[in-house]
């Protein structure tokens, strides 16, 4: 392969525009680890690899996963990509999340089911106040 068919390469600014984040986040990320891009003097050079590992650092996050689980996810990967140990660690992190989801789509219910009483008390009482010309 000659020089000139490099790999694409990305600056912090253009990841930081694609997927709308803050360059700063970019360097949180990589103070923790997940991302390790080549440096040209100050200059950070981002490759296809990392680009990736941006996009799934980002999905994980909205997905409820840690930066540490993301992390641990990410070495599994770079020791044995392929494994079914990350496999079977990814299933494990997804029941997890899906866990805390349900109790928290409960807990919404409830809260909801709460605010319709409240609610329902007050147009009851208002429709009341407003019979008796009270108000």
């Amino acid at each position: 392969m000659s020089s000139h068919q490099q790999e694409p390469t990305f600056t912090i600014g253009e990841l930081a525009r694609d997927y709308d984040i803050t360059p700063r986040s970019i360097r949180f990320y990589e103070e923790q680890g997940l991302m390790s891009p080549e440096r040209t003097g100050q200059n950070r050079i981002y490759t296809g690899k990392d680009r990736v590992r941006l996009k799934l650092i980002l999905r994980g996050k909205r997905l409820g996963f840690s930066l540490a689980e993301i992390k641990n996810l990410f070495e599994l990967y770079d020791s044995n990509p392929n494994s079914a140990v990350q496999l079977e660690t990814m299933l494990a992190l997804t029941e997890q999340k899906r866990a805390v989801l349900r109790q928290q789509l409960h807990d919404i219910q409830m809260l909801m089911n709460e605010l319709d009483d409240v609610e329902g008390r007050c147009r009851e009482e208002l429709t009341e106040l407003k019979r008796g010309n009270i108000v």
